[in-house]
């Protein structure tokens, strides 16, 4: 019975680089978070605890979600996983 093909794995620099990577944009995520939420208290003369929560995870998480996105992509195109999507020959692929 035929085996399917083994998924390609990655070399381990790869995924230590996007750890790495990932690790770096939570901090930076939670510094932009900090900053929106001390501006937003400071340009409020009686502000509420909730509109400071809702700040600080709507920046943190927007800055985080958008930066995995992007390290996601190049881990992709770097690991080797598009490469078989990239090669088309018209010819031979109908």
């Amino acid at each position: 019975m035929p085996r399917p093909d083994p998924l390609p794995r990655p070399p381990a620099s790869y995924t230590n680089k996007l750890k790495r990577s990932m690790k770096l944009l939570g901090w930076f995520a939670a510094l932009v978070a900090a900053i929106a939420t001390l501006l937003v208290a400071r340009g409020q003369s009686a502000f509420h605890i909730h509109m400071l929560i809702a700040t600080a995870l709507g920046m943190g998480l927007a800055v985080f979600i958008g930066g995995a996105l992007m390290l996601l992509i190049f881990y992709s195109a770097n690991s080797g996983h598009d490469d078989a999507a990239a090669r088309f020959d018209p010819e031979n692929d109908q």
